[in-house]
């Protein structure tokens, strides 16, 4: 009985819930990458950070974080944004922000960062692809 009214209770909490959220509305969009600050060799066991440059739509839009699929070596990297829904959001031009994520070195050999780019006419993915080899 005592598990039947937990239950009870539960429901009633989520149906006492408003689906029309005053709170704020947004999406999240991954935006191309433009350029990247990066050394050219790492050490093992070392930090280091990376920096990559990218546009910045609109004032609605905002960094949350990185798109980040490590593979062995290579790593796919993307910056994503919140994309709030609002009626005062302002198109920009050529508002270039940073954003920076530091990188431990735990492997020997090289590296290879994919930074994405954005798609080509055809729909295909694009990278600017750097290696950095770690040395001694």
């Amino acid at each position: 009985m005592k598990k039947f009214f937990i239950l009870c209770f539960t429901a009633l909490l989520f149906a006492s819930c408003s689906i029309d959220d005053d709170g704020p509305n947004f999406g999240l969009e991954i935006l191309p990458v433009e350029s990247v600050e990066i050394p050219d060799t790492f050490t093992l066991g070392e930090t280091y950070p990376i920096t990559i440059s990218y546009f910045r739509p609109s004032t609605c839009h905002t960094f949350k974080e990185f798109y980040y699929l490590k593979e062995n070596n290579v790593r796919t990297v993307a910056p994503i944004n919140y994309d709030f829904v609002r009626n005062d959001c302002e198109t920009l031009e050529n508002e270039l922000v940073e954003a920076t994520f530091n990188f431990i070195v735990t492997s020997n050999g090289s590296y290879i960062f994919k930074f994405w780019q954005g798609e080509d006419t055809d729909g295909e993915d694009q990278f600017l692809t750097i290696e950095v080899p770690v040395v001694d």
